[in-house]
């Protein structure tokens, strides 16, 4: 199976929910017109990342049922960072809405980054979360999860095709798009489509670096810094592909990982160790 995606990479409009709504929807007017079935904004697109307790504010506004209509109209389907309040909490999500405007998934970020996050955010809880969309099984994870290898293992072990990375990746870890997600799509023979902000929000610059990742680690498309649409197609015969020349996922010793058994080194060789350390601090 196939699937046309579109990645957007933007500044936004921090904290003006009408503005970055317009954006979403002629964007998503221009990926249709491109032949694109789904498209993929940054992290908290709708509101903004860094915007202080006003991001609280917005959570308690219906933001998907706004989104929900652009995918309805646009005929599009959408992952679309926004927040979340619901039972009580405040959660960073990506919301997987299809073309009829019908909610089929809302992630939660399951690993919160550095005090912003800790501050405004409370963790999700579900490793996988994944949608099957003509045809095509979509893992969704939001920034800082994609840097731990083991919520891509885990939706890759469940059959994902492409993991889909809202983000808002600010310097000066440029390295995380450059290299990190490269790596992921390997080790894991998956497609990763990285989603970034550019430009600046209070504190925060940035990196730009949006881009589409196949599983061999080759990338489709990318763009540095600047406003742009990034496409690619997903191809589910490519993934199998890579899975037959790459066999990381039928390798792994899962017995050994889940009960990991340490033995313990000798006292001389801890010693050396030691001493070792001591001698090149």
């Amino acid at each position: 199976m196939k699937l046309q995606i579109a990645v957007l990479q933007t500044a936004g409009v921090p904290g003006d929910v009408e503005k970055n709504l317009a954006e979403l929807r002629a964007t998503a007017r221009a990926a249709v017109a491109d032949g694109a079935d789904l498209l993929i904004t940054p992290e908290l697109f709708l509101t903004g990342y860094n915007i202080g307790p006003l991001v609280h504010e917005l959570g308690r506004t219906d933001l998907t049922a706004a989104a929900a209509e652009v995918a309805r109209d646009e005929r599009i389907a959408l992952i679309v960072g926004l927040p979340l309040f619901e039972d009580g909490h405040h959660y960073n999500v990506a919301v997987f809405i299809d073309e009829t405007g019908e909610v089929k998934n809302t992630y939660r970020k399951t690993h919160l980054f550095g005090e912003l996050d800790h501050t405004y955010f409370t963790a999700g809880n579900d490793l996988v979360s994944m949608v099957e969309f003509r045809g095509v099984r979509i893992a969704t994870l939001i920034c800082y999860d994609v840097e731990f290898p083991e919520p891509v293992r885990a939706a890759a072990a469940a059959g994902a095709h492409l993991i889909a990375v809202p983000t808002a990746q600010m310097a000066p870890f440029e390295f995380i798009a450059e290299q990190v997600v490269r790596a992921r799509a390997w080790e894991n023979q998956v497609y990763v489509a990285y989603a970034n902000h550019d430009g600046h929000e209070l504190t925060l610059s940035y990196v730009g670096r949006s881009r589409i990742v196949d599983p061999f680690a080759q990338v489709l498309d990318s763009v540095e810094h600047g406003t742009r649409t990034l496409t690619a197609t997903i191809d589910t015969e490519i993934v199998d592909e890579a899975r037959r020349a790459n066999p990381y996922l039928d390798d792994r010793r899962s017995d050994l990982y889940e009960t990991p058994q340490v033995s313990p080194a000798p006292a001389s060789a801890v010693d050396r160790d030691s001493t070792q350390q001591i001698r090149t601090a």
